[in-house]
């Protein structure tokens, strides 16, 4: 799937933003369509009892019937916790852009001044003032705000992406590991029978001591691997339970067979660095913080002399003898000392530090394009190899070999080995078919900028624009 022009959508959504009124969760559509386009998932940020229990409803029903890699990742998009948390910070964002769309609150100031000796009245004065610089200023302090919204909402969908790609991934591995499970056990079997084949053979004084040792050994360390495996597929499977937020009996899901079959034709591997510069939404996160500081560093340095604080209002007070008095007030913080240079020395770096970054980060992606790339070619080729050549060449070699053993034409070690390559053939061979998925994987991530779960998440700006713009 691709993306229209990721900055040309930004700026729309930068627009949609400005337009909403206390609903932060119209912040969130955004995030639901960056999803859908680039995963074909759905996500939803829960915020009530009945979207809770429709989630909940959702997620017994895809946990009810065999899992396969993308319906795990729709359980862990409805069901974890840790990111429902997450999108709480769109919530806290989309605050800070409705503060930054206030102006500053009027000031009242009131004096009550009592003569010592009668019999003089009262001195009463009011004041009320206004900060005048914060009106001008509003409406960029919302621009910059709605724009740090907008990266806060490119860096939750980027988290969302990553965690599809990891529960994919998470998944690919378990069935593997399942499926050669399945093989090992088979061996068990096999090698069960020659253990019991050996001992007669022993008994009866045609074999010597030394071959049927090597025997027993062989069906012993079989029943090893698959101990082994099966404490590797509970870790595995625990691992996928914390990316799916399953707990209690939600635990006790299936699997769904084998690996997928490796298709036979191969999805479009042209352009692909071209699309994930203009796609990825960790980029484009990255793009929205330097205009960001931009655009902080532009205001700053046209307003570094300008008064802290030009606040006017208006002043009324009524002397003993009843007489008032009312006019205008100013009241100015002159740039005299501190007139903004290290504001601005600040924001000149961090906005160099943000163009450096973005650079960093689109090399980075050209090269993760790349080796995903090469990953799926390479691991298509190997596991082509393996079931065309390598796996029916290795059962040939243990099926003569049997048929030689059981002629008394070859030893037990010679079948001990033979069992052992043919093992060791099918072991790569799905090591090769999971790593085949898990690098297109890999690629959907590296071409839509997913971020890894649990990581934290690269905190690009924080309100630092929009407070230091404000402030001479």
């Amino acid at each position: 799937m691709t993306f229209t022009n990721t900055t040309a959508m930004s700026l729309g959504a930068i627009g949609i933003l400005a337009g909403c009124a206390g609903n932060p969760k119209s912040a969130f559509d955004g995030v639901q369509s960056t999803v859908s386009q680039a995963s074909g998932k759905q996500v939803h940020w829960l915020r009530s009892g009945q979207e809770q229990a429709d989630a909940e409803r959702a997620t017994h029903a895809l946990l009810s019937r065999p899992l396969n890699a993308d319906s795990a990742a729709q359980v862990a998009l409805l069901n974890n916790r840790a990111l429902q948390a997450r999108f709480e910070q769109l919530g806290i964002g989309f605050a800070d852009y409705v503060e930054a769309s206030l102006p500053s609150n009027p000031s009242l100031a009131a004096s009550w001044r009592f003569p010592s000796k009668p019999p003089s009245g009262t001195n009463i004065e009011y004041s009320i003032a206004q900060d005048l610089l914060s009106l001008l200023l509003l409406p960029i302090k919302r621009s910059i705000a709605a724009r740090e919204l907008e990266i806060t909402r490119l860096q939750i969908a980027a988290d969302v992406l990553g965690l599809v790609a990891e529960t994919k991934t998470a998944f690919y591995m378990l069935q593997a590991r399942q499926q050669l499970l399945g093989r090992l056990q088979l061996i068990v079997q096999t090698n069960e029978a020659g253990a019991d084949l050996a001992k007669g053979q022993h008994d009866a004084g045609n074999i010597t001591d030394l071959d049927l040792a090597n025997q027993q050994a062989l069906y012993s360390q079989s029943r090893v691997d698959v101990g082994q495996t099966q404490a590797q597929i509970r870790s595995d499977r625990e691992r996928l339970n914390r990316l799916m937020g399953a707990w209690g009996a939600q635990t006790n899901w299936r699997v769904d067979g084998e690996l997928p079959a490796i298709p036979s034709s191969e999805i479009s591997l042209a352009r692909l660095e071209s699309k994930a510069i203009a796609q990825r939404v960790d980029i484009a996160s990255m793009r929205q913080e330097v205009a960001s500081l931009g655009l902080a560093m532009s205001l700053k340095q046209k307003t570094r002399f300008v008064p802290g604080g030009v606040n006017v209002g208006v002043s009324t007070e009524r002397d003993p003898d009843r007489q008032r008095v009312t006019g205008p007030t100013l009241d100015l913080e002159l740039p005299i000392f501190n007139f903004g240079q290290a504001a601005l020395l600040r924001l000149r770096s961090q906005y160099a530090q943000a163009q450096r970054d973005l650079e960093a980060a689109s090399v980075n992606a050209r090269s993760e394009v790349r080796e995903a790339r090469d990953m799926i070619a390479a691991n298509r080729e190997l596991a082509a190899y393996h079931r065309k050549v390598l796996l029916p060449q290795r059962l040939l070699i243990v099926n003569q070999t049997q048929l030689q053993y059981n002629a008394m034409q070859l030893g037990p070690i010679d079948l001990l080995s033979a069992k052992e390559r043919e093992l060791n053939a099918e072991r790569t061979y799905i090591e090769a078919w999971r790593d085949y998925w898990i690098a297109r994987t890999e690629l959907e991530r590296a071409l839509h900028g997913g971020t890894s779960p649990g990581s934290e998440p690269k905190q690009m700006g924080g309100g630092r624009a929009n407070s230091d713009a404000g402030h001479s």
